[in-house]
């Protein structure tokens, strides 16, 4: 998939290229899965403008879209020894809405024994972010509160089961028709936004992680126990075109020393030890990625919308 500009999902256009070559520290992917996710979106619509001045101003550096994927390595460039031709492996890359990307050998890793391509694709992005969100900014420990809002979608399927399988009470915030997938992730209890309020009956939580970003600061503030911690997974979709909602992770940093507790914006860096780290969760049967829909790479346009609607369970793959 192609895109030679900023736009809607439906810039996009399926056309042949040349073959990427990997250069140093690089490795080449035959594409078999490729995660969908909002940053993809981001990046295709050029919104917030702020995304541009690392993307390109008036256009896209790089014309195919795609981070997350999974498929089997085709050839390694220089001074890469830690793949080979024919190894599964997934991860993180450039352009993986393609029958080929290149991905730098930092940011792959071995593919989970348990898991399909589809499934693999789902996992490295939505599963680091809530790795980073849960066991790293947050600071979960067992027997903690922890609110999970957003439950239902990429990262809030992650961090449910992360924060359970390190023995915290987890409640999911989702919509009517994910309860019961939330529910099955592990929540000891779930919240129906459209019918309660987080902060109804009055209950305080050690950690939040809002991957939802439609609420303010001071009205997630006051479901936050005393010195609990906020973790904040994106943006608002208000806050203009310029910035989004990012204004919120902003005006967090400079709010959080003056408060009592931690307003964190969570940065979530990609690595091969980050996914090796999910692997052993995964090959252990306590965290499992939930794929909602898988559309094929010429549908990547409605993968997108779907995502962007925010109607996805789990996470949505597109195959190659």
């Amino acid at each position: 998939m192609v895109q030679d500009r900023y736009g809607p999902p439906d810039v996009l256009r399926l056309r042949d290229v040349e073959v990427p070559a990997p250069a140093d520290g690089e490795v080449l992917v035959r594409v078999h899965a490729a995660g969908v996710d909002p940053g993809v979106w981001h990046l295709t619509t050029g919104l917030p403008y702020a995304v541009r001045l690392a993307t390109g101003l008036r256009r896209p550096r790089h014309r195919v879209p795609g981070l997350d994927l999974a498929g089997v390595v085709e050839a390694v460039g220089p001074d890469v020894t830690q793949f080979a031709p024919g190894d599964e492996v997934f991860g993180t890359g450039a352009g993986s809405y393609a029958e080929y990307a290149v991905a730098p050998a930092r940011k792959l890793a071995p593919k989970p024994r348990n898991l399909t391509f589809a499934q693999a694709a789902a996992v490295p992005i939505s599963g680091q972010t809530a790795l980073h969100a849960i066991r790293g900014a947050g600071g979960v420990r067992a027997g903690q509160q922890v609110l999970v809002i957003g439950a239902g979608g990429g990262v809030g399927s992650f961090a449910v089961q992360l924060a359970s399988a390190l023995g915290a009470r987890v409640t999911g915030v989702c919509g009517p028709t994910k309860l019961d997938l939330v529910r099955s992730l592990g929540a000891d209890d779930v919240v129906d936004y459209t019918r309660t309020d987080i902060t109804d009956g009055g209950r305080r939580y050690d950690v939040i992680v809002d991957t939802g970003g439609n609420r303010s600061l001071s009205h997630l503030r006051q479901a936050l126990a005393p010195k609990g911690t906020l973790v904040l997974v994106g943006g608002e979709a208000s806050g203009g075109r310029w910035l989004q909602g990012f204004d919120r992770q902003l005006r967090a940093l400079l709010l959080s020393p003056f408060v009592n507790g931690r307003l964190l914006p969570l940065v979530s860096p990609e690595s091969a030890a980050h996914l090796a780290a999910l692997t052993e969760l995964v090959e252990a049967g306590k965290v499992m990625p939930v794929v909602d829909r898988v559309w094929p790479l010429a549908e990547a346009a409605d993968a997108l919308r779907h995502i962007a609607a925010g109607h996805a369970r789990g996470k949505a793959v597109i195959t190659i």
